[in-house]
This record gives structure tokens, sequence and C-alpha cells, in this order.
């Protein structure tokens, strides 16, 4: 199955990245890609965009040349409260919200710190999908942690660049997280968490990931555009009827 939504990328704003919101299109439209999130990181990270970034991200069109453009954040989770570096009305002004952990805003401490923050963070009603929970520097109690994200409707996130190009020797934990999810009745998504453009839509190590696992396809929301936007309003995000010329009938 091709997987035509893409819920992670990184643009010039966030500088240790390399692509611009128009290349993004572009290979959108080029790898045929129908929706994508740009998430870029939350304003606590060095070298991430001004919170005015994200705030201003309103002057994107939902929809450029046939490609659905979510506007979102990689924000950071901050502390064991499970508080992340964007905040308030603004929040609501996104159509999407994703949140990890970083060594640079939350170092690594232990097991129960972690999942303490992760949980709480679920919790809060403020993030609708936790990245990359699977990385090894960060262990945590990954069953209760897809328990929560399971009764809080929060998505956990496999993260293909895991695999790749950081955060080595993640699979173990992201097979383990994708089972305890399906187990757990909960949701997965897919995101490439592409740095540049030309890996936009790329899931293959995720994949292999979800097909070990036996994943529910019901339940992975890159299945199609429609599973995402529903799951968003879901979530309580509103002004995505302008992505309804994206969902097939």
């Amino acid at each position: 199955m091709k997987y035509l939504v893409d819920t992670h990328t990184h643009t010039v704003a966030s500088t240790h990245a390399y692509s611009t919101l128009q290349e993004y299109i572009a290979m959108a439209k080029q790898k045929g890609i129908k929706l994508f999130a740009t998430t870029d990181h939350g304003p606590d990270m060095a070298d991430a965009p001004h919170f005015w970034h994200f705030v201003n991200l309103r002057v994107i069109p939902r929809v450029v040349d046939g490609v659905g453009i979510l506007r979102g954040i990689e924000a950071n989770i901050k502390n064991d409260s499970g508080e992340i570096d964007f905040f308030g009305d603004y929040l609501a002004e996104l159509d999407i919200v994703l949140a990890g952990f970083h060594e640079p805003v939350f170092a690594p401490t232990n097991e129960a710190t972690h999942t303490k923050a992760l949980i709480n963070c679920i919790k809060s009603g403020n993030v609708d999908i936790i990245t990359h929970p699977g990385n090894p520097s960060y262990p945590i109690d990954i069953e209760a942690v897809a328990k929560a994200a399971a009764e809080y409707n929060v998505a956990l996130e496999i993260n293909n660049s895991s695999f790749l190009t950081s955060r080595k020797g993640s699979e173990h934990n992201c097979l383990a997280i994708a089972k305890a999810v399906k187990n757990a009745g909960g949701l997965l998504v897919m995101g490439s968490d592409s740095h540049i453009a030309y890996s936009l839509g790329d899931f293959e190590q995720a994949m292999t990931i979800v097909e070990q696992a036996e994943f529910p396809q019901e339940r992975l929301l890159n299945r199609s555009p429609e599973a995402l936007l529903a799951f968003l309003s879901a979530r309580g995000h509103g002004a995505l009827d302008a992505y309804s010329v994206l969902v097939e009938e």
C-alpha cells in the first residue's frame, strides 16, 4: 500500500533542515502525496523559528495545486508535567500539534520521569501526536504510555528517520510500541520526519515495523487524508473543510 499522508516535516525555518515549503509542495506533487503537515521545531529549540512563525502560518494556503498543507508544529516537551513550548489560544490556530523529547530542551533522565512526562503531555489535551517515542535515549513504560494514548485519543508515531539518520537503535522499542498500541486499541501514525524534501513520504522502515506488529490498517492515520482529517476533527481542530477536496469519494 502506498501512503499519501505525511504528518512530520521540517523546512528551512528550522535551520538544520534544508528545503523550503515550496520545495515540499513540488515534491509532494511529484510523489503523489495528497496531504502533509509542516511541523517545524517549537521555539525552545536553539535553531527553531520564532514564536511568530507559528502564529503566521495562517498565511499559507490550505491547498496548493491539489496538495493539502496542514499548519503544524513539533513542539518540545519541557518537563515532567508534560508542558510544551507553544500554548494558549495560539494552539487553536494550528491544524495539527506534534510533541516529543529533544535533548536540548529536556535532557534524558530515567524511565519514570520520561513516562510521567509523556502521560501528562497526552492528558493535557494539547497534543495530537507524540513523536519518536521509541527513542532509546528516553526509555519509557511502553504499556502505560500506549494505554494513556488510546484513552485520550492521541496517536503515537513510528518515526522513519529514527531508523536512518537519528535515534539509532529504535527498532526494538518501536516494534514494542506498535504492538502495545495495537493491544490498547490506540492509533499509530508514520512520520518521515523529513528534513529535506526528497524524503517526504518515505516510510519504508516504519512500514516494516507496522507490518511486523500486524497493526490494523484502520487504526493507521496515514492510510488516507480522510482518516487523518477525521482524527484531527475528533481532536477538536476546526477549519478543516478546505481539505475536503482531497478526500476520495
